[in-house]
């Protein structure tokens, strides 16, 4: 497998911090760390507001990671947030979103997590295996 993808959806959240694109920021900068991972840009953050619906608007942000990604996407006028943490190493999904839950004071929280690349071989013999199978024999 090559990694844990863990997706949060978030409700009843402090509207106040969803709404803070320094706040958002700050988050992003400081949940690779909460988890051992290892950022190789700055979080980017930037706030989104449709013409056709301003209700909808909100912040969103991601930042990348050597072992993935980690994004979110606010929505303060109804409190919902949703993040995705994309690993290729495993990490502590618990701290994690104890760290996201509490940093966004959400009264609700509904987790999913997916294994990954479940074919994705991490030793070079199961990778000449797949390989092998996958391309036809050559016949002289």
């Amino acid at each position: 497998m090559f990694g844990p993808h863990l997706t949060l959806d978030l409700s009843e959240c402090n509207p106040r911090k969803l709404s803070d694109l320094t706040y958002i920021y700050n988050l992003l900068d400081e949940l690779p760390d909460v988890i051992g991972m290892h950022k190789i840009t700055p979080p980017y953050t930037f706030v989104y507001r449709p013409t056709h619906n301003p209700g909808e608007w909100g912040i969103s942000g991601f930042v990348i990671i050597a072992e993935s990604h980690v994004s979110i996407h606010t929505f303060p006028d109804n409190g919902h947030a949703f993040v995705d943490i994309f690993s290729c190493k495993q990490f502590d999904l618990h701290k994690a979103m104890n760290f996201v839950v509490s940093s966004l004071e959400a009264r609700r929280a509904d987790k999913k997590i997916s294994g990954r690349g479940k074919e994705y071989p991490r030793e070079i013999e199961s990778a000449r295996e797949i390989v092998a199978r996958s391309r036809p024999t050559l016949r002289h």
